[in-house]
């Protein structure tokens, strides 16, 4: 990202080849971020496996480097399912968490072997009906544990122990190799106590029959943006100072609850964190209840961990550049720095993207016009149009056709949300290989 950045010539050279905005990728780091996890569970006599998931990023390039590095893909609908197939990603290397599954989904995906992770009874019959061999599949569990938040995600193991029932037993119609569940948030408390809950619905399976090889602990791997948790914590406090309303877009307090607290927003991605990754997996294994770690629970029972991480494995894989269009400044007094982008094409479903971009100076750009600060705004024709909810500081000014570069967004920033609206195109997708810049297969075919 920082060589991109030093080259102004090459940034303006991919806006104009490829239209702005342009999603720039590097997957190289994805294979050490992964083995962070790996290693924290091997350190503890544990294997664990990563399936990275596909919908924090669309680029094909994912896959390969997924691959490459030996790491399965979690595929959330029929094209991730069949791209990645017809990629080349072994069966036994994908798995499909859909929130919603089509027949068609079903059926590609026990055709092909492909372990399906069932959320809800309707699901179980509908593999029942459709399966045309015993189907490998994996339980969503609902965790009981009245420490977990509810989530609108899978069943409670005695509701799945009762949806079993005789109809489906090993050999008639399912065979449940896995447990799996998705929570909410980071906590690794929440993890661990999730964990244990899993192991005990996996002990009444292997009671009915199911020879249960595994337990899924979904996503929400933490990651850290920001390298400097007082960056953080001044933020919200300079916030929460803010009785003029003058740091955000109209005095947007971005689901401010409490700046002294450790995640002071929950409407936002803790952009910093300070335990992440292979730390934080280590800390979930090491969990003791009753003199026994989770790490030993699992062991015990001879389980394989797997998990789903998204941004957390594709920190430092992704960039996104943005022209800048126009300079002005509204009825009301305020700057504005328009770009030729939309706010789909850099967002999450959280309030807001706290992290500062980058401004590249065009090279062949006249004095640029004096902007102190501004907001960025895009190209969909309504009011709420930010880029992002913070005035920002341009302390050498903004010339058109200057570049914006929002840093670290190829973990769900890019791809997440994204929208044709107004029939404007999506961003083109760019991969870096050993002889430059080129269309990611996405984009390509």
């Amino acid at each position: 990202m920082e060589d991109v950045l030093a080259d102004p010539t090459l940034c303006r050279g991919l806006l104009r080849e490829h239209g702005s905005p342009v999603n720039l990728h590097d997957f190289s780091p994805l294979a050490r971020n992964a083995s962070e996890l790996v290693e924290a569970a091997g350190s503890r006599g544990l294997t664990c496996r990563v399936f990275v998931a596909r919908k924090a990023n669309k680029s094909l390039g994912l896959v390969d480097a997924a691959m490459a590095a030996g790491h399965g893909i979690d595929v959330a609908s029929l094209r991730e399912l069949t791209q990645c197939l017809d990629r080349g990603v072994a069966p036994d290397a994908l798995i499909v968490s859909a929130a919603v599954k089509s027949d068609e989904l079903l059926r590609t995906a026990l055709t092909a072997g492909v372990v399906v992770s069932l959320d809800n009874r309707d699901e179980l019959d509908d593999v029942f009906r459709l399966a045309e061999a015993p189907a490998a599949v994996a339980l969503r569990m609902a965790a009981a544990d009245p420490r977990i938040p509810d989530s609108r995600f899978g069943q409670t193991a005695d509701a799945w122990v009762a949806a079993l029932g005789s109809a489906h037993g090993p050999g008639q119609g399912v065979e449940v190799c896995g447990v799996h569940f998705h929570l909410n948030g980071y906590s690794a408390q929440e993890r661990a106590v999730a964990l244990r809950e899993a192991c005990s619905l996996v002990d009444r399976l292997r009671e009915l029959g199911h020879r249960v090889s595994f337990i899924d602990m979904g996503g929400g791997v933490p990651m850290s943006y920001l390298r400097s948790g007082s960056q953080w914590r001044q933020f919200w406090h300079a916030l929460d100072a803010d009785s003029d309303g003058r740091l955000t877009w109209r005095g947007d307090r971005l689901g401010l609850v409490d700046p002294d607290s450790e995640r002071p927003s929950p409407a936002l991605y803790p952009y910093w964190q300070e335990i992440v990754r292979g730390e934080w997996l280590g800390s979930i294994l090491d969990d003791e209840l009753d003199g026994r770690t989770v790490a030993a629970e699992l062991v015990e029972r001879g389980l394989e961990l797997r998990c789903e991480p998204g941004r957390s494995v594709l920190d430092g894989c992704g960039m996104t550049l943005a022209s800048v269009a126009f300079t002005k400044t509204s009825r009301d007094g305020e700057p504005l720095v328009g770009l030729h982008m939309n706010r789909t094409q850099l967002r999450s479903t959280s309030a807001d993207v706290l992290l500062d971009p980058r401004l590249v100076r065009d090279p062949d750009a006249d004095t640029p016009r004096q902007v102190d600060d501004a907001f960025l705004v895009g190209a969909y024709c309504i009011e709420e149009e930010l880029l992002l909810r913070r005035r920002l500081s341009f302390p050498q000014g903004v010339s058109r056709n200057d570049t914006v570069a929002f840093l670290n967004t190829g973990g769900y920033l890019m791809h997440i949300l994204e929208s044709a609206s107004h029939q404007l195109p999506l961003a083109r997708n760019l991969v870096h290989t050993g002889e430059g810049w080129r269309l990611d297969d996405i984009d390509a075919g």
